[in-house]
């Protein structure tokens, strides 16, 4: 009786949905431009507005102005202008309009979370045991034409790290980014929790939500791995916590050249007490008890079964997974632990995340998304559409636009970082050869020291140098 019930809201959403919130809407040429920052039509500028206080607002909608299809928000510096210049797939979002339901945010994660996908990739296991003799695995992304084969360890193809959501589902959208990312030459590799798309629970240890320390091991693996390729990230929807939680606890230590997060979850305690629709409530939970009851009788052994799986909200199964003790205090420990932003200023690499206005997963925009850090941090990017749902992003055309600006933002902020340490070096030589007597000592130093740093260094700061001109 549930399902059908679900399945009449569901056809009854897809059939009114579309016409009554989308009816009559149409394109807006002009507003890619606009809200990237460089509109056709400038603006007088005010007395004592520098250009880049006009560029750093131009990212941001203004009141009163027709609404924006994509906004790229951030503080105004040397890496955000190369990224306006070279990111030109930033503005190639044109997202379905009318009355379709692809219009419709709620439709579109729906659909991307839900209908399965035809990908040709295939995927090579790595189950991997941890210091804790937990299980992990990472699942390796060949096409179809290699029969399965692992690529080899000399490989210096950039790796692409894929962290899926907390729950565990393998979406259209994952497989997509890998499909997308094989083509441009990455080696995806999707990690899987403990527990999580068919991976054994070896222990009576369940990953927290914004704990990073299994990840932390996958990282030294994959370097061990791929030492010769750079290491870059993607997380979708709640997934992102971790990452987050990753990136804040290693530092200049993640090994990470760039990252980006998929319509992610920041403010994370509010957003499990909160609750989703009931729907979505319903759905997430029906699925977070199916893989659980697996592991029924042996998490009988640390936790209270029979109260996870009477619970009926996503706040009851994380308290009953991780909080023994059902008090206020005990939550609160939980996501002092736990909150992806917990230490969002030790962040040291690119982070660029990508959210839509009418996520219907996460909230508010002004409520859910903490736009302060964007801008006033370097080293964070808010990719802001207008619609896209939560994961979804269809477009006009639906060729993966979103997915293309992913791969360009790595390849952008590569570029940049490597022009910027050429440079240095240039001006090392320079002052080494300036006469004087610290002339004669750079003639007796060995060449290779003003060369190259090393490619795969275990601090991020030997390999950019990330004070010179990130933050001007």
């Amino acid at each position: 009786m549930d399902w059908l019930v679900a399945l009449c809201v569901l056809i009854l959403v897809v059939l009114i949905w579309p016409g009554t919130k989308y009816f009559g809407t149409v394109s807006q040429p002009d507003s890619l431009l606009q809200g990237l920052g460089i509109s056709q039509q400038p603006k007088k500028d005010k007395p004592g507005r520098s250009a880049s206080d006009r560029e750093g607002s131009d990212a941001v909608p203004a009141a009163g102005e027709r609404a924006r299809t994509v906004a790229l928000i951030c503080k105004p510096s040397a890496l955000a202008k190369y990224l306006l210049k070279h990111c030109r797939s930033f503005g190639n979002y044109s997202p379905c309009v009318g009355w379709t339901w692809r219009a419709s945010g709620f439709l579109q994660s729906v659909f991307e979370a839900c209908w399965p996908y035809g990908s040709p990739v295939q995927f090579v296991r790595d189950n991997l045991q941890l210091s804790d003799d937990g299980l992990v695995a990472l699942d390796w992304a060949v096409p179809s034409h290699h029969k399965r084969r692992r690529t080899s360890s000399h490989s210096t193809s950039p790796v692409l790290l894929i962290i899926p959501n907390s729950f565990g589902k393998i979406t259209r959208n994952v497989l997509k980014l890998c499909e997308t990312a094989l083509s441009h030459g990455y080696l995806p590799a999707v990690f899987n929790r403990r527990s999580h798309n068919g991976t054994p629970l070896t222990t009576l240890k369940l990953q927290q939500f914004g704990d990073p320390a299994d990840l932390r091991e996958v990282v030294r693996y994959i370097r061990y791995q791929q030492p010769a390729g750079r290491l870059y990230a993607v997380s979708e929807s709640t997934g992102s916590g971790l990452l987050l939680s990753y990136l804040g606890e290693c530092g200049s230590s993640s090994y990470m050249t760039a990252a980006v997060c998929l319509s992610p979850v920041f403010r994370c305690q509010s957003w499990f007490e909160k609750g989703l629709c009931w729907p979505l409530q319903w759905a997430l939970v029906l699925y977070q008890k199916i893989c659980l009851s697996r592991y029924k009788t042996v998490l009988g052994e640390t936790i209270q079964t029979d109260v996870l799986f009477s619970s009926s909200s996503l706040c009851g199964l994380e308290e009953s997974l991780f909080c023994q003790t059902a008090t206020s205090g005990a939550w609160v420990a939980y996501w002092e632990r736990n909150e992806p932003l917990r230490d969002v200023d030790e962040v040291a690499i690119p982070v660029l995340s990508v959210c839509a206005r009418d996520d219907p997963i996460r909230g508010d925009t002004q409520s859910t998304i903490p736009l302060e850090l964007f801008e006033t941090n370097p080293h964070f990017f808010l990719l802001l559409t207008e619609r896209g749902g939560h994961c979804g992003f269809s477009t006009q055309c639906d060729r993966g636009a979103v997915k293309a600006s992913l791969l360009e933002f790595f390849r952008a902020t590569t570029d940049f970082f490597a022009t910027e340490e050429r440079a240095k070096q240039l001006a090392a030589r320079r002052r080494g050869l300036g006469g004087g007597p610290g002339s004669r000592v750079f003639r007796h130093r060995s060449v290779s020291t003003c060369k190259r740093m090393p490619a795969c260094s275990h601090n991020i700061h030997a390999i950019y140098n990330w004070q010179r001109s990130y933050t001007r």
